[in-house]
């Protein structure tokens, strides 16, 4: 089944996110762009996408709980969960490896965490902005272990992403699939970078309502689910 997908956005608890990119703010504008399947993916943290994924299934919405880790090296690497114990598992292991200083809204932006009606339960405080104490040569194996699959994120940019800040792909590090953006010529980085092979998708890494884009990038799965999801993922070339 061909399905619709923008699977990296950002919430409200993303430090760099816009207050009104709420979890049913989120669904709908993903709805009238045509979507039917988006990823929540904050930065270090999921702590909304379960709130995301309550406002999905009222909205006809598949929500995939998701997290954009900042490795040790400072490439942010997409984590895609099965579910909501995985993603509460994840955020854990994030939050033991995260700087022990607070955030502060001010500088940082704000961390909102909000229940499926939009509601605010309280601000997050851990620094979600700075790098997890995670290597990126160990990120694939904890997603795994999880269930899940990690991808590396928008790395055709020119800072934080895997080629930007390392210069090289090193297969141990066990990615199977990576994101570029929308304006990224796939072919011409395929040839200089090597990465035939590999599988691609695109996100729009929206920070404000008006950032999720019509829908235009399609993913095969077998089933309508966070778990069909991963699995397609893991199978693209």
């Amino acid at each position: 089944m061909k399905l619709f997908a923008d699977l990296h956005i950002h919430s409200c608890l993303s430090p760099c996110g816009a207050e009104d990119m709420t979890p049913n703010n989120i669904v709908n504008m993903a709805a009238l762009a045509g979507h039917n399947v988006i990823a929540i993916a904050d930065h270090n943290s999921t702590r909304n996408c379960a709130a995301a994924m309550a406002a999905g299934k009222n909205t006809g919405i598949l929500v995939v709980p998701a997290m954009e880790l900042t490795t040790a090296e400072e490439v942010h690497t997409l984590v895609y969960l099965p579910d909501i114990d995985a993603a509460d598992r994840l955020t854990e292991i994030v939050y033991d490896a995260l700087p022990k200083r607070k955030n502060k809204p001010a500088i940082f932006g704000s961390q909102l965490v909000l229940d499926e009606n939009d509601e605010l339960i309280e601000e997050d405080e851990h620094l979600l902005s700075a790098a997890a104490n995670i290597g990126i040569y160990k990120i694939s194996a904890i997603a795994a272990e999880l269930g899940g699959i990690a991808v590396p994120a928008h790395i055709d940019r020119a800072s934080f992403s895997l080629l930007a800040n390392l210069g090289f792909l090193d297969p141990a590090m066990g990615f199977k699939t990576f994101e570029v953006t929308g304006s990224c010529d796939l072919d011409a980085l395929k040839q200089k970078r090597n990465l035939n092979g590999y599988g691609f998708i695109t996100g729009s890494d929206a920070h404000d309502l008006f950032a999720i884009p019509d829908a235009e990038f399609t993913l095969e799965v077998e089933t309508v689910s966070a778990k069909g999801v991963i699995e397609a993922l893991k199978k693209m070339k």
